[in-house]
């Protein structure tokens, strides 16, 4: 197989995190998540614990207060800061291995290689619930609660930061259901994807 990098970037709890795991181990490649917060931390010379809060998710205000929040004469907010850093890391992982990327925007940073396969997971309400209710214990109306807000949040960040709209078929190669077609499916389609 040459070099391909594949982003996944999904709804809460649609499963995206466990496909794009899956996919790595099953393709042998490397696979970036949470452990990329470490090179950002770095690369920014902010917390590890500030970037895993901050790097793929809005501050909890909607869009209009996000892009005026924080900002210093020049601008520049610590999240711009914060982008610039992730942005980087992510360029010089594709420019090192084929992998697997979670999230962090990195469907748009990496939009102008040609080696790159960009998946949306998305999955149904009701399935997502249940997911959310088994895993930490919580009613229906928190898990909820939990679906829209972190969605929300990966909305305003991701439409902030590439002046797309986060979720939309035609910023991906593949849009993909997990709750129709099942994880084993969606990593089998991907790797097809992958591999053609």
């Amino acid at each position: 197989m040459a070099k391909k990098i594949i982003t996944i970037s999904r709804e809460f709890e649609s499963g995206g995190r466990f496909i794009g795991e899956e996919v790595a181990k099953k393709l042998g490649v490397a696979y970036y998540d949470k452990d990329i917060i470490g090179q950002i931390a770095e690369q920014s010379g902010l917390s590890p614990e500030y970037i895993k809060e901050n790097a793929e998710l809005s501050p909890k205000k909607g869009l209009f207060a996000y892009a005026f929040s924080g900002r210093d004469i020049t601008g520049k907010s610590v999240e711009d800061m914060v982008y610039e850093a992730q942005r980087k890391v992510i360029r010089e992982i594709a420019e090192k291995e084929s992998c697997t990327i979670i999230g962090r925007n990195a469907d748009f940073i990496l939009r102008d290689r040609n080696d790159v396969l960009n998946v949306f997971i998305h999955g149904n309400m009701p399935e997502k619930v249940q997911r959310i209710c088994k895993l930490y214990h919580v009613t229906e109306a928190d898990a909820v609660k939990m679906i829209n807000d972190t969605d929300k949040r990966r909305r305003t960040n991701y439409n902030f930061y590439t002046e797309q709209k986060w979720g939309m078929a035609g910023n991906y190669t593949l849009s993909l259901n997990s709750s129709v077609l099942g994880y084993d499916m969606c990593r089998n389609i991907i790797m097809d994807c992958a591999n053609i």
